[in-house]
This record gives structure tokens, C-alpha cells and sequence, in this order.
């Protein structure tokens, strides 16, 4: 099994839902997200050039990431759930998996130290 990974950057804020009123996280704040996607090619063959999938082939999810979250409010455009980065994570896979067949993993970092992974 092969597996590539890219790094995607936005920066963005929010504010979490269900938190003790003087949680750090519970007031409006921001964060300079990473974003990493992880690609499986489980059968071992790549494509003829010797890839997983193109890095370039990953274009129109930052062009996403440019238009949708980056600079934005994200309580405003993740509606169906608190925009924890575990959340995100999980959001990002459900979008993105059927245009990314080869997706298996979206991790989203809100600090260098920090970071949520959704697998399914």
C-alpha cells in the first residue's frame, strides 16, 4: 500500500458551542488552520507516471479552502455542527471523498502542537 499526503493552509475563526462559559474556546478566536489530505492507493499499482495521484490533481481543494473557509467565520459555514477541528475534519472527508476516490484521511491543525484526524 502507498500513501501520499499534501498540507493545505487557511486562516479562520470561530467560536465553540457547549463549552463552559469561561472555556478559552467557548469565546470568538481564530486560528491558522493546516489541513492535510492523506491518499491510499490500496492495490499497490499506481498510475503509469509511478503516482499515487497527481499533488496537482489536489488544486481544486485549495481553490475551496481559498473561497469557502479561508478568512471566514467558520460557526457561519459549517452549519450542522460545532466547528471543532475534529468536526472539520470529518466535514471535509464527507465533501470531499467522493471527488478524491483515493481519500482516506483528512487531519486539520489548529496550532503546530495540535491536531484531529478523521478516518473512516
Amino acid at each position: 500500500m502507498f500513501t501520499i499526503t499534501k498540507d493545505f493552509q487557511f486562516s479562520a475563526s470561530h467560536q465553540l458551542a457547549h463549552l463552559p462559559h469561561d472555556h478559552q474556546c467557548a469565546r470568538l478566536h481564530g486560528h491558522n488552520y493546516t489541513v492535510q489530505l492523506e491518499l491510499r492507493c490500496e492495490t499497490g499499482e499506481l498510475t503509469e507516471p509511478g503516482f499515487v495521484r497527481d499533488y496537482g490533481d489536489l488544486s481544486d481543494f485549495k481553490k475551496w479552502i481559498d473561497s469557502e473557509l479561508d478568512h471566514r467565520h467558520l460557526n457561519e459555514v459549517i452549519h450542522d455542527r460545532n466547528p471543532s477541528a475534529e468536526n472539520m475534519a470529518q466535514w471535509m472527508f464527507s465533501i470531499w471523498s467522493e471527488r478524491v476516490p483515493e481519500l482516506s484521511a483528512v487531519r486539520v491543525s489548529e496550532t503546530p502542537k495540535t491536531w484531529a484526524e478523521f478516518r473512516p
